[in-house]
């Protein structure tokens, strides 16, 4: 387990050295150093240093060149244009790095953070006792994928699935089940789908919703059970647990087919913070963040207005007792902080409630919930687009619904799957599909920046060609085909041979693998991962049509190649495990 120092910090230490040797009174300068398409890296951070020091930057660049120690590491090193260096490093450098990466089994030579902390990442939130529509598809992909690569990094990572389980609407529900006993009863004992328990709430829901709009008798006796629930009444509260173990039921069924894990221990909806309302009211009110305005329990900031111009508060607590979403949000802000330790709090939903969570971060800094040490931040997502460019819904005008959505993914994939197949069975292209459908709309998700949105075409996410996950699936399935076939012959790296250009091409952007990981988890940027994957799996395709492995001109370069390739697989196959994405050994 030792983490591998990348050619980048390697030339970058050399570079520097050599920078403050020529010009001592710069300190530890930093040389800029960056990939180049003219070598291998090129170093800008002269030009500053020069006008700094009032010197000749073509001069000061020279004075370096003079001082680097060329030779293990860096090859050569040239002064192009107004002082900017190109490098160029040793064949032996590249394949001693991936050489060390290889050897370090799953990590591939990925440090840990150097200060891991706690994060509570709150995603895949759907409410009780509704369909699960395509909304809900993007918290739960960005937010499983955050998980994986924090986790991977060493951070100790508690996920809360915050839930809708609480609210008037639970009045009515809970009164039509006391008025008709046997609605979500199950068909027959044992295992329920998903599909049967979300088609019964469903039942439910309409059916109870009409008395409600048609029965004024009924609404009132729906509208005092809100009260008894509110109050703990133990009936009451016996046949909530009813919707929402029912509800769990369905969501874990979807969650399943997302190929998520989602721990119940981890499932703290709304209800979860029912206990921490009133003290959490009493504590902004008592320390002045919260001030009474027409009887409700508010917080006012200087730079929210409405459109009259007019401050717009968070209201915590409403005039007739009631609490809003602030109350219970700020609440479970308070159990992250407190009970669980956390040092940054992750929210991963839609950009549309950003202006919510900018009053509730603010309203718990000014109450001391929040400061310097813990951080809260919203990892705010666009919208799901139809292939029209507008909010995606189906032709009735309805949203879409998650389910429905993910079984098309799978039965195209499955399509092109079973067109490619050579010799897989009906069972494993069935398998087969299910990750490559899955995988292809968790790809198309997070290989978008997550505060934009996207459009959602199965035709474009399940193509052979282009950024998708089925072309980053073919790649590592096509390595592990050339792998099978080598046979007797291993993979093993040889730092003494000189490397092809594609060969040197594909090396370097493995050594960038551990730089992505990290840069991705400080930023929170899954897409950047899927970007790096996409172009590996690139330079990998250009290096297989110019670099023969198995025909190569000697058995020590087929041995290198096949090292090439293992790695390479080896990096597709963590970087897709880490956006939640499976990489099938044969395609």
């Amino acid at each position: 387990m030792a983490s591998v120092t990348s050619l980048t910090a390697s030339v970058h230490q050399r570079l520097a050295d050599a920078l403050s040797a020529a010009l001592p009174e710069a300190g530890s300068a930093d040389p800029l150093l960056r990939r180049s398409d003219r070598a291998d890296f090129q170093a800008n951070g002269i030009l500053a240093l020069a006008k700094k020091a009032k010197a000749n930057p073509r001069d000061l660049a020279t004075q370096v060149v003079e001082r680097i120690t060329t030779g293990d590491v860096i090859k050569d090193v040239e002064v192009s244009g107004p002082g900017f260096l190109n490098v160029t490093i040793t064949d032996k450098a590249i394949t001693e790095n991936l050489a060390a990466r290889y050897a370090d089994g799953e990590r591939l030579g990925v440090p840990f953070a150097e200060h891991p902390g706690t994060t509570v990442i709150d995603y895949a939130q759907p409410n009780v006792a509704k369909e699960m529509h395509v909304g809900h598809l993007r918290s739960a992909v960005i937010g499983d994928a955050v998980v994986q690569i924090l986790e991977f990094t060493g951070e100790s990572v508690i996920r809360r699935h915050h839930i809708g389980d609480w609210g008037t609407q639970f009045g009515m529900l809970i009164q039509y089940l006391i008025e008709h006993p046997h609605e979500l009863d199950h068909k027959k004992s044992g295992e329920v789908s998903g599909e049967e328990a979300m088609s019964n709430l469903n039942r439910l829901y309409k059916a109870a919703r009409a008395v409600f709009d048609s029965d004024e008798d009924f609404k009132t006796r729906a509208r005092r059970r809100v009260v008894d629930l509110q109050a703990g009444e133990p009936e009451t509260v016996a046949l909530w647990q009813v919707f929402v173990d029912e509800s769990k039921i369905y969501f874990n069924s979807v969650f399943d087919k997302l190929d998520m894990e989602i721990n119940d221990a981890d499932v703290v909806g709304e209800s979860g913070y029912n206990d921490m309302l009133d003290e959490t009211c009493r504590l902004l009110e008592e320390s002045g963040v919260a001030v009474r305005s027409d009887g409700a329990l508010c917080v006012f900031f200087d730079d929210v207005k409405g459109p009259d111009g007019n401050p717009v508060p968070l209201i915590v607590k409403k005039s007739d007792g009631g609490y809003g979403y602030a109350a219970t949000d700020l609440s479970a802000i308070r159990d992250r902080v407190f009970n669980l330790k956390a040092s940054t709090l992750l929210y991963v939903v839609d950009a549309r409630q950003s202006l919510h969570f900018k009053m509730v971060f603010e309203t718990a800094r000014r109450a001391g919930w929040l400061s310097d040490d813990v951080k809260a931040h919203q990892l705010a997502f666009g919208t799901v687009l139809g292939k029209d460019g507008k909010p995606f819904k189906t032709r009735e005008g309805e949203t879409v619904r998650l389910v429905d959505l993910l079984d098309e993914a799978i039965e195209r994939a499955s399509a092109v799957v079973r067109e490619k197949a050579q010799d897989l069975s009906e069972e494993e292209i069935a398998e087969r599909g299910g990750q490559v459908g899955i995988g292809a709309v968790k790809y198309a998700d997070l290989s978008t920046s997550a505060n934009r949105d996207y459009k959602f075409d199965l035709d474009q996410m399940v193509s052979l060609n282009g950024d998708t996950s089925v072309y980053l699936q073919y790649a590592y399935a096509r390595i592990q085909s050339i792998l099978r076939k080598a046979g007797e012959v291993r993979p093993a790296p040889h730092p003494e041979l000189e490397l092809a250009a594609a060969e040197r091409a594909l090396g370097l952007h493995l050594d960038r693998f551990a730089e992505t990981v990290a840069e991705v988890a400080q930023e929170y940027a899954p897409h950047k991962l899927a970007a790096y994957l996409y172009q590996l799996a690139s330079h990998y395709t250009t290096f297989y049509s110019e670099c023969p492995v198995l025909k190569a001109d000697t058995p020590a370069q087929v041995e290198n190649r096949l090292f090439l390739c293992d790695l390479t697989a080896r990096t597709l196959h963590q970087g897709m495990a880490l956006l939640g994405i499976r990489t099938p050994e044969r395609l």
